[in-house]
């Protein structure tokens, strides 16, 4: 086994010499380019001698039992962000360098350490509120009668530009997208119909009461041999406002509301679909002019997700669940 290990350094060394890049040998081997370079500096400095040295990896920590503990109670305290900074600390601490990053991050994973990504929580959910609201929606479901339906409705005004994301491209090219130098931005309210796909998105000026009224006419319209529509939304001000009030007090009105608890976005299915038409519409993606922006988006929403709801099912569901801020170490 250590034959081979040594064996793995020396072909990365020859490979250097023959003008490979640190970027190209490390690719070859399936190793970072850091532990190459870390190996060329210890052939550098100790020629074989130092590449037949594993005194700082292997099965076997650097690290005592007692600083291995210590150095979870450390990063469990202050939640450290990079592996640079662990690797200042260790060494500041007990005076061991860990000089690839490889063996450092193995070592974590051994201590059962991640790297993780906080979510966001807000301090005033309140579960018992989530969760009466998860049972009153499951009775209306489990007593819908055929000629009931019910949507989840929202606003969302996505900004003319494009949204930046990771994406997998060859070595050694640097990849950009084009940006926007406006700021015009798509007002939208709509509704989703998670048992068929169907959808209502109005292009409005502003969210507010009257796109609210407008929102709700044309699912009426939507459903024209409907009893009764049931629209979850939340606690948006004009969703309350007088003037829808009086609107759904009309004799004619088919539609109730139900209101989503406060600062509960994930017991709102809609708020995934807006997730999914940024992936699909403005990640990576610059559009050259604001109408065509907006085609885009409302083509999205009004055309591809009906017609491809088998494939977007999945993404935009009532998977509800309960959040406790008390279950999370909420972060200053």
């Amino acid at each position: 086994m250590v034959e081979h290990r040594v064996a793995r350094r020396a072909n990365a060394i020859i490979l250097l010499d023959k003008g490979w890049s640190f970027d190209q040998v490390a690719a070859a081997l399936l190793l970072d380019d850091s532990t190459v370079r870390t190996w060329f500096e210890m052939f550098q400095r100790d020629g074989m001698a130092g590449l037949e040295t594993f005194h700082y990896e292997g099965s076997s920590s650097r690290m005592t039992a007692s600083q291995e503990t210590e150095l979870v109670t450390w990063i469990a305290e202050v939640l450290p962000r990079t592996t640079r900074e662990i690797g200042a600390w260790i060494e500041a601490r007990f005076g061991v360098v860990y000089e690839s990053r490889c063996g450092l991050v193995a070592m974590l994973h051994r201590l059962g350490l991640e790297h993780r990504r906080p979510e966001a929580v807000a301090r005033k959910l309140d579960p018992s509120k989530q969760e009466a609201f998860i049972k009153a929606y499951n009775d209306l479901l489990n007593g819908l009668d055929d000629d009931e339906a019910v949507l989840f409705a929202d606003a969302v005004h996505p900004t003319h530009g494009a949204r930046p994301v990771g994406c997998w491209a060859p070595k050694g090219g640097k990849v950009a997208i084009d940006q926007n130098s406006g700021r015009d931005r798509l007002n939208i309210h709509g509704a989703i119909d998670l048992e068929t796909g169907k959808t209502r998105m109005i292009e409005v000026c502003a969210a507010d009461a009257a796109s609210t009224i407008a929102l709700l006419t044309a699912i009426e319209s939507l459903y024209p041999a409907k009893r009764a529509i049931h629209v979850f939304l939340d606690n948006a001000r004009y969703h309350h406002a007088r003037l829808v009030g009086d609107w759904l007090a009309q004799p004619e009105r088919r539609i109730k509301l139900h209101f989503i608890p406060a600062y509960c976005p994930h017991l709102n299915p809609i708020e995934r679909l807006w997730g999914l038409m940024h992936r699909a519409v403005t990640h990576n993606r610059c559009y050259g002019t604001y109408n065509a922006f907006c085609d885009a988006v409302l083509r999205f929403l009004r055309t591809d997700v009906p017609e491809r709801w088998n494939t977007f099912c999945d993404s935009v569901t009532d998977n509800f669940r309960v959040i406790d801020p008390a279950d999370f170490r909420i972060l200053a």
